[in-house]
């Protein structure tokens, strides 16, 4: 069986509306062994499609070409997750410094992100280190 790729990715529940999914293929965003592929293009099971989502990019194997949309416990019956770990610790590694690195357009950091900054930049455990007024008594 064969089902068309924007909606099997809808289908799977990779993509939220299938407007979203025809939009990724069209951006480039989902591969068939590593090729950009269009919303039409027809997949069959044992396929293995890549989708970037940055900054990780995820990989499913198709295990059964689906056009109806189905319920989420019923999700690892039609698709298996086949990323690789790095992916996960880079999605992790990201997490982890998302305060650091803003995205553009999102405006000034709100006062608990401003503080979040200002403690990842210098620490409070550095202040203690160091008795400035000792140097200036040596004069």
């Amino acid at each position: 069986m064969e089902a068309r790729l924007d909606k099997w990715l809808w289908s799977a529940r990779i993509f939220k509306t299938r407007t979203i999914a025809a939009d990724a293929c069209k951006k480039g965003r989902v591969m068939i062994n590593g090729v950009q592929q269009k919303p039409s293009k027809m997949v069959k099971e044992g396929e293995v499609i890549q989708v970037r989502k940055p900054p990780v990019t995820y990989s499913f194997k198709i295990l059964r070409a689906i056009q109806n949309r189905v319920g989420a416990k019923l999700v690892p019956e039609v698709l298996e997750n086949v990323t690789t770990p790095d992916q996960y610790e880079l999605l992790e590694m990201n997490r982890i410094s998302g305060f650091v690195d803003r995205a553009r357009g999102t405006g000034r950091p709100t006062k608990k992100e401003r503080r979040d900054l200002d403690d990842f930049i210098q620490p409070e455990y550095l202040d203690d280190m160091f008795d400035w007024d000792d140097d200036e008594d040596e004069d």
